[in-house]
């Protein structure tokens, strides 16, 4: 039986498959019609309307976080615990034997090459512009489960609090860059792999959903799915985008004065997304792959650096402290009710968990498509723990020698002042090199590091959102990848425009909780397409 509904899905797939192969349209693009054009005119639409009533825009925007993050937040951080609880099923149930393309399937990387494009996926601008910025913020101003914070009113330290409060800081920022959020790739990488792999069914996210629509996610339906994908990916590379041009700006402002406005990022956002176009340009092998290693080098050298000139001992406790604390604060942290924290809770996990949500589409799709030989057990358990523990590492890092510096020296920390006293978030990580030889330098290196991930994140993101608009195609023509990375510098310029970090943030969310209840959708079908393999390839 099991192996006559797989029969049944390749060959509705043929049937159906008319329905999503592009046409050769204006300028050679090679398009699904109705999801490229609905997803292109609607974001031209945005954009406009955006750019023309900014202050309108920008009051919208403003309501949608509020809403949010006050009447959501329930939603958000139940959400991911399940997602959490889901995966953790699969790894320890029989389904966790079947292996992505079949029991004969032979992975496609090995561990090392595979572990490097795990860690390379989900990275972004964030390790730079929230290393610094998270844990001394936590530690400080908005400490979860009401914890008091080590400053006093005039400044001075209040005994006793140090340590709890690092520790707790520490903790909040591995909550919101650890398993929680790559738990939401985990979903959308192994729907998408199976559907993909074992299925024979398109490289697209509407595939995931045929235990549910048949074949009718091939028609509207299957149109709907994918263009919510594009938006939900859309909105989250803007947010990305938005984030590195501020922070790219204020490193120009610490090292050449060059000042902070709106004007000043929207510059760097078209000179990086010119960048950009020449990388899509040229290919994956020509452009984003090499990209991709400099930016990999970079960072590297840039971590090492700090880790090196700065007090080892101090980066290195930071991150056992801080990985020591998330696992005994795992739960209380994780808890959707009964909290106190609003502003911790409402203010910062809502919003990263809509982030991981929006990211989904993009991360998980290469996600998938480099996992192909892998079993759902060690997919999941590596997936989850390994780019984990890189990102705790940077975070711990950075993190533990930024609050040594703020507890050290309070009235001369740089830290201090753009965190807790002045709130200029993105200036953060360059007060922390500030404190260590030769900040000049390293500054810009970190300008140019922001930079390079700024423009890897459009050239992968318009690959994906590419992929999607063309029905599940990898190899559609350039001007078409062109195009999307266009749309996404333009967009994450109106948000700017629009109402800054709270428009970025209220273009995740939006886009976010439609697609969160897709993918709660999408762990049925996973739970449908593994019970069959599993029937299938039992003797």
């Amino acid at each position: 039986m099991a192996d006559n509904k797989h029969s049944d899905m390749k060959t509705d797939y043929v049937v159906g498959q008319d329905n999503i192969v592009g046409n050769l349209g204006p300028l050679g693009f090679d398009i699904h019609n109705r999801v490229f054009i609905i997803s292109a005119l609607t974001s031209l639409v945005f954009i406009i309307l955006t750019l023309a009533f900014p202050k309108d825009a920008g009051t919208i925007f403003q309501s949608i976080v509020a809403f949010s993050n006050k009447t959501l937040d329930w939603y958000f951080l139940s959400l991911v615990d399940f997602f959490i609880l889901f995966c953790v099923f699969l790894a320890i149930s029989p389904y966790g034997a079947v292996r992505l393309g079949g029991k004969d399937a032979k992975p496609d990387h090995s561990y090392l090459s595979w572990f490097a494009l795990l860690f390379t996926a989900g990275i972004g601008i964030g390790l730079l512009f929230f290393s610094v910025l998270e844990p001394v913020y936590h530690a400080n101003v908005s400490l979860p489960l009401g914890i008091t914070s080590p400053f006093a009113e005039d400044g001075s330290l209040i005994a006793g609090a140090i340590e709890e409060a690092s520790a707790m800081g520490l903790a909040g920022t591995f909550l919101h860059w650890g398993i929680h959020g790559w738990a939401v790739y985990v979903i959308m990488a192994l729907g998408l792999g199976i559907f993909t792999y074992n299925k024979g069914l398109p490289f697209s996210i509407r595939s995931v959903f045929f235990p549910i629509l048949g074949d009718r996610v091939w028609g509207w339906w299957g149109d709907i799915i994918d263009i919510l994908a594009v938006f939900s990916t859309l909105f989250g590379l803007a947010t990305s985008l938005g984030l590195g041009a501020k922070q790219a700006n204020a490193g120009m402002n610490f090292v050449f004065g060059i000042d902070v406005t709106t004007t000043t990022q929207v510059i760097v956002i078209l000179a990086v997304t010119a960048v950009a176009l020449v990388s899509v340009w040229r290919g994956l092998e020509g452009g984003l792959k090499k990209l991709s290693e400099l930016n990999m080098i970079m960072a590297v050298v840039f971590f090492l650096f700090v880790l090196i000139a700065g007090p080892t001992l101090v980066g290195l406790k930071g991150f056992w402290t801080g990985l020591t604390t998330y696992v005994i604060e795992f739960i209380p942290l994780s808890a959707p009710v009964g909290r106190d924290d609003d502003a911790f809770r409402q203010g910062w996990t809502v919003f990263y968990w809509a982030w991981w949500v929006s990211w989904a589409p993009f991360v998980g799709m290469f996600i998938a498509r480099v996992s192909r030989g892998r079993s759902v057990r060690e997919f999941i358990v590596c997936v989850l723990l390994v780019p984990s523990l890189f990102i705790f590492i940077w975070m711990g890092v950075f993190g533990g020698i930024a609050l040594e510096q703020v507890y050290t020296d309070p009235a001369n920390s740089l830290v201090k002042e753009y965190v807790i006293d002045s709130y200029r978030p993105e200036l953060s990580v360059f007060g922390l090199l500030n404190e260590l030889p030769m900040p000049g330098v390293m500054s810009i290196l970190g300008i140019i590091l922001a930079l390079v991930f700024f423009v890897t994140s459009s050239d992968s993101g318009s690959l994906v959102v590419d992929t999607i608009t063309s029905g599940g195609k990898v190899d559609a023509p350039r001007p078409q990848r062109i195009f999307w990375a266009v749309v996404e510098g333009l967009i994450a310029i109106v948000l700017l425009i629009g109402g800054g970090l709270s428009a970025l943030q209220a273009g995740v969310t939006a886009t976010a909780i439609p697609f969160s209840v897709l993918m709660l959708l999408m762990c049925y079908c996973i739970v449908v397409a593994l019970k069959g393999e599993k029937i299938k390839n039992t003797p």
